[in-house]
């Protein structure tokens, strides 16, 4: 366990707390608001965000490996996944979202403190960047790390807070 990964571990738990704090705040209406252009609701998309985490490491890991992120495109598996789990999750409830979200998020932070520093700067090519040769901590902080920022972001703008 280093300063970096500790950080970094940090940094995703901050960002899940941020996020449901907000979400424990919303209201009935609030969380099934449609934020556009996306499409899913307010709650969905805090959902995927608790969903995605065990993805989000397990792709970092890989690249800490030396593994190259293969086959993974926004326009392929990530639009096909986001899309799955919004139709499967339509009605989502809150806490068993905040719930999810607190566990992995933790998960996800445990994880990423048992990384060495040689695994952080390990890098592969990552088909999501467009096979740019890639870190893991890159990769973490573009994903498990940014993620809970930015869709608190989005759903702050659909509820104009």
């Amino acid at each position: 366990m280093g300063q970096r990964s500790n950080a970094i571990a940090d940094r995703i738990e901050q960002g899940a707390k941020g996020l449901a704090t907000f979400a424990e705040g919303l209201s009935d209406a609030d969380w099934k608001k449609v934020v556009k252009p996306d499409g899913r609701t307010v709650g969905v998309m805090i959902n995927h965000v608790a969903s995605v985490y065990p993805i989000e490491i397990q792709l970092a890991q890989g690249v800490a490996s030396g593994k190259a992120m293969t086959g993974v495109t926004y326009e392929g598996a990530v639009k096909d996944m986001n899309a799955k789990h919004a139709a499967d999750n339509a009605a989502v409830g809150k806490a068993e979202t905040v719930a999810l979200l607190r566990s992995n998020s933790k998960v996800a932070a445990d994880a990423v403190r048992k990384m060495s520093d040689a695994e952080l700067d390990r890098a592969a090519p990552v088909s999501l960047n467009s096979d740019a040769v890639l870190t893991a901590q890159f990769v973490l902080e573009d994903h498990a790390v940014r993620h809970s920022w930015h869709h608190l972001a989005k759903a702050k703008g659909a509820l104009a807070r």
